[in-house]
């Protein structure tokens, strides 16, 4: 494995991005960075309360900013929020020095591991399957053009994390 490249997760929400990339990372004994996460601790505040009080341009203001500064990290495995993609200066920024793999899975699949989240402020209200369809639908052309694609729908996170680890560890 190059130890400068990232390893880059991108993919809708409920995907598995946060808890493959953890156990990558503990494979590989590599710093994991948690976009969400992080912009939430930055803001002082929840991805939800973001969006309520400043609004989703806001957010993804501070999305390119971090994705900006984590596109020159080393080494790391980076678990990006769902909608990174929606601007292509983030991708640029991220694959400098990463492997973007975009993990995929089956609506279906991604209802029944949001289902219980209030985490998702893109997802609240009446039905969020049509909300997920909706988004997913929008995005594809954006998640089409990473050209690592992974369907998580029906492995685990270590199958995931041992295939994801040695992709990573291939060289260019």
């Amino acid at each position: 494995m190059d130890s400068s490249r990232n390893l880059v997760l991108l993919g809708f929400m409920g995907t598995g991005k946060s808890a493959v990339g953890r156990r990558v990372a503990a494979l590989a004994q590599a710093p994991f960075l948690d976009m969400d996460a992080e912009l939430e601790r930055r803001a002082g505040k929840s991805i939800a309360r973001i969006f309520a009080e400043d609004g989703e341009p806001a957010f993804r203001d501070l999305e390119s900013r971090l994705a900006e500064e984590w596109g020159r990290k080393q080494g790391a495995v980076i678990s990006c929020g769902g909608g990174v993609v929606l601007r292509e200066a983030n991708l640029r920024a991220l694959e400098a020095r990463g492997l973007l793999v975009c993990l995929t899975a089956r609506p279906e699949v991604l209802l029944a591991r949001t289902a219980r989240s209030r985490k998702r402020p893109l997802l609240a209200g009446e039905d969020p399957e049509r909300k997920i369809r909706d988004l997913l639908a929008a995005r594809a052309p954006l998640y089409a053009r990473i050209p690592v694609q992974i369907d998580t729908s029906d492995r685990t996170p270590e199958e995931l994390a041992a295939h994801l680890l040695a992709r990573w560890k291939q060289p260019d």
